[in-house]
């Protein structure tokens, strides 16, 4: 996972003109992510932060959130970072046994992504760091956003879902498609004029309303670790099980009822992603 240093503002100036390929969440999705995020970063993460990302839109993570959906054709090894395979149907999530890409190498799943991205940027303050900061922090701000996807943490045989397909309303998809991007779709054109900056503002209410007196747990790290993508992945499977699988066959048509019950999962991982990037960004560089 490591390669050779390049010129930062190079490497950023370059960022958009990248082909976008498949999404993990929608590009709305890690936006939210990366906006909610943003906006609770210390000063000292603040600062570094503007400086591994110069040339980028003010400087902030939300131009950058997708970056690592963008070069998968570029970075080929990078595509198993972005999920977890689990058993099928045990609804259970084990590092040693489930981390491994589809070779059976050891730590190639988003979980050991994290770990490893966050152990690359704990050298910022080292002049001879050998790593690419900028990259790592894109890196790690992509995939702090997939592990709460739940479908990212799915089963072995389906792909995370991958391969059910289903209706959402009247169009034909698959059921991890509908978790990346329609079911936020859905709700941008309902509620929000099909504007993502209102779906942020929503978010942002209820982390400050009423999700206030569980965010000081969701940013808590066990044994004081610096991130903890093993909590977020046993979250994630549990509520891959308990909405996105749950009451979905193959070729289930997907309406208003599932809809409006998996929304606020939706809007809570989105949530819990973001304060979870912030609160390891402002450990890691704090």
């Amino acid at each position: 996972m490591e390669f050779c240093r390049v010129h930062a503002v190079a490497l950023v100036s370059l960022l958009l003109f990248i082909t976008p390929v498949v999404h993990g969440w929608g590009i709305d999705g890690h936006l939210t992510v990366c906006k909610i995020a943003q906006a609770r970063l210390s000063e000292a993460a603040a600062n570094a932060v503007k400086n591994l990302l110069p040339g980028s839109a003010e400087n902030d993570l939300g131009s950058v959130c997708s970056w690592a959906d963008r070069v998968k054709f570029r970075y080929h090894w990078s595509s198993a970072l972005h999920y977890i395979d689990t058993p099928d149907n045990l609804c259970t999530y084990q590092y040693n046994r489930d981390c491994k890409d589809e070779n059976g190498v050891k730590d190639r799943c988003v979980a050991g992504a994290i770990n490893n991205y966050t152990t690359q940027l704990l050298s910022y303050d080292n002049s001879a760091s050998q790593y690419n900061l900028t990259e790592a922090l894109m890196f790690l701000s992509h995939f702090i956003g997939d592990i709460h996807q739940p479908l990212h943490v799915g089963f072995t045989s389906d792909r995370g879902a991958n391969t059910i397909d289903v209706h959402w309303y009247t169009r034909k998809t698959v059921l991890h498609h509908v978790w990346d991007d329609s079911i936020i779709e859905t709700a941008e054109e309902r509620f929000y004029q099909s504007n993502v900056d209102g779906l942020i503002d929503a978010i942002q209410t209820n982390i400050t309303g009423n999700w206030a007196d569980q965010v000081k747990t969701w940013e808590t790290c066990s044994r004081n670790n610096t991130a903890c993508p093993d909590i977020y992945a046993t979250e994630g499977i549990k509520a891959a099980c308990d909405w996105a699988y749950k009451g979905v066959t193959e070729d289930s048509v997907l309406e208003d009822d599932y809809f409006l019950s998996r929304l606020p999962i939706v809007n809570l991982r989105l949530a819990q992603g973001g304060v979870r990037l912030a609160a390891t960004l402002n450990r890691i560089f704090g």
